[in-house]
């Protein structure tokens, strides 16, 4: 098998036909072995009836249906999972990534030997405020974040060196930092390709606004995790132990002035340095524990299946 083509998909029937024509036949004119693995997410317009279809036409199309939407990282770690090609292609179901550049892709997996080729859409015939301005503001802060120099972290359109994929655990919404996460567990080379992207023809985007909101926050959580997710009490532990003796050092200012300095002062519960070393040893002793707890479980984690499958077609 040499190319798995991974399509996530959420209510994109009226382009599934054409997507599975077009790809068919970038597939036949180039004679690659390949398979196109269609994940639908939960679809409630006939995506799947229409997959099904396309399986029994084409011994080459295979599918997996979940039982409810679980979101398109789950889709996609699904389709890794699943996918058997040397070279794996992710792409959107709604016709906006041009099949036509697959085939470079899949040379500059195999032949200039990288791990991640990511699509670059420069061009986009999306909204201007709606997508790109946020888009660009995303991008900018993923770079500046991760360290990884792509500048459409976003775009569906990707190739994967199957190793990769077999390596990686994609979940939550983490489907936007896969090349971060490849880069935290070692695969460095990374690139990207200007690709032709094209408005949709068919329906509306799945997602809104508010992605970019969670991509923000996503952002935070993968750069937490990639700098301390298997050592969580350097963090935790080193700040609460800052915020301890910070508070304890107060402790023994008071105690040392009201004892010898000054016992005809004020009560200490009067004076604000008191409610400064209280609040500073609660809560560095609280991050402490904090991070305690993150080590245990980090040494503790088991794999955590976080979709469920209903049917599955020719796996």
């Amino acid at each position: 098998m040499q190319i798995s083509i991974v399509i996530p998909l959420l209510n994109e029937q009226e382009s599934l036909n054409e997507l599975h024509d077009w790809i068919a036949s970038v597939m036949r004119s180039n004679h690659f072995v390949y398979e196109i693995i269609f994940i639908d997410d939960g679809s409630t317009d006939g995506s799947w009836q229409t997959i099904e279809a396309l399986s029994n036409a084409n011994e080459h199309v295979k599918g997996i249906r979940f039982l409810r939407n679980y979101g398109k990282s789950q889709a996609l770690h699904a389709g890794f999972k699943a996918a058997q090609g040397d070279v794996v292609i992710t792409m959107d179901a709604d016709l906006q990534d041009n099949p036509e550049e697959i085939p470079e892709l899949y040379r500059m997996i195999t032949s200039d030997h990288y791990h991640i080729v990511s699509g670059w859409k420069k061009k986009r015939y999306d909204s201007v405020i709606a997508k790109n301005i946020p888009s660009k503001l995303f991008n900018w802060a993923a770079r500046r974040t991760s360290g990884v120099k792509l500048h459409d972290f976003n775009c569906g359109l990707k190739a994967f060196d199957q190793i990769v994929v077999k390596n990686i655990e994609v979940s939550g919404e983490m489907h936007r930092y896969i090349p971060v996460l490849a880069k935290n567990a070692g695969f460095s080379k990374i690139t990207e390709k200007v690709v032709k992207h094209q408005a949709r023809r068919y329906g509306s985007t799945k997602f809104g606004a508010e992605r970019f909101i969670n991509g923000f926050l996503d952002l935070i959580t993968i750069w937490f995790v990639s700098k301390f997710g298997r050592r969580p009490m350097h963090l935790f532990g080193a700040l609460g132990v800052i915020m301890f003796v910070v508070g304890l050092g107060f402790s023994i200012y008071l105690g040392v002035d009201k004892l010898f300095l000054n016992p005809t002062g004020r009560l200490i519960t009067e004076r604000p340095q008191f409610y400064i070393a209280l609040v500073a040893m609660v809560i560095g002793t609280q991050m402490f524990l904090a991070g305690f707890l993150g080590e245990i479980m980090v040494r503790s984690r088991k794999n955590d299946t976080r979709y469920t499958i209903s049917d599955k077609i020719k796996l």
